[in-house]
């Protein structure tokens, strides 16, 4: 009974998690029929993929797609770059400051991302990073979050082998690129992994600082179905979709390298 109650309780957690993607699927795949009747509709009537092909013939959609690549794949390099050199020096190496740096860095968590927006944006503004690639991508490449597991994963290695090397001649350099970054591959996975969708999915600081539409992100283009057709809630469900199935795709197929960051990168 037990074991049954544990799987009743994850299905349950599961089926709610999984709704608004279905809903909205459904939705994006239905011609006709009231979307908004009580109750819902769980399946689609009369399928079609006409609100997609529609959402591609109004929308550069390929060239909003590119855009969110770049900006992806650069926010992850360099958060990966930037978070474990400052996480490797927090969790193995010994200087004054380093528990008040850290405590610094930890009390960031408390303050909701949106206070940084204002300072965010006089500071692109200063640098004229206003309208580019690089205005989205900085402010977003270091968080107390991605240093945080870096840290741990770089405390989770034996303090024997870094001695090791130590003894052999190895510079902190060749330690940190050559043994350490290896060696916790998992949680830098992880750590992408989370990144990848987080830049991905952002809609608001893209939206703030971009103003061209060729260069809008996956995620902000696709608000342009809310003016272009108002009425068709249908369209705008296909938009959403589009949007949703990259990241989806991309976790079920790197679940597995999520999955061993979260149980420790060191056995």
């Amino acid at each position: 009974m037990k074991t049954i109650t544990h799987y009743l309780l994850l299905c349950v957690i599961a089926i709610i998690c999984v709704f608004p993607f279905w809903w909205t699927l459904v939705t994006a795949l239905s011609t006709e029929g009231n979307i908004f009747a009580y109750p819902p509709t769980f399946w689609p009537k009369q399928p079609s993929l006409d609100n997609f092909i529609e959402v591609f013939r109004t929308l550069p959609m390929w060239s909003f797609f590119r855009n969110s690549v770049f900006i992806a794949a650069c926010t992850v390099f360099w958060k990966l770059v930037l978070c474990s050199a400052a996480a490797y020096p927090l969790a193995r190496m010994q200087f004054k400051g380093r528990k008040l740096v850290f405590g610094l860095i930890l009390a960031t968590l408390v303050l909701p991302s949106e206070v940084n927006f204002l300072v965010n944006f006089i500071t692109v503004t200063k640098l004229s990073l206003v309208d580019t690639y690089s205005g989205v991508i900085l402010p977003n490449v270091v968080n107390a979050v991605a240093i945080l597991l870096l840290k741990q994963a770089f405390e989770e290695v034996p303090q024997d082998l870094i001695d090791a090397a130590r003894v052999d001649g190895a510079s902190e350099w060749t330690i940190f690129s050559k043994i350490m970054l290896p060696l916790i591959a998992p949680w830098l996975a992880t750590v992408g992994i989370l990144t990848a969708v987080e830049a991905w999915n952002e809609y608001i600081w893209p939206s703030i600082v971009m103003s061209k539409p060729d260069e809008f992100p996956l995620s902000v283009g696709v608000l342009y179905l809310r003016g272009t057709f108002g009425s068709s809630t249908r369209v705008i469900a296909a938009g959403t979709v589009l949007t949703i199935l990259p990241t989806l795709a991309a976790f079920l197929f790197t679940q597995r390298f999520f999955m061993r960051g979260m149980d420790g990168a060191v056995k």
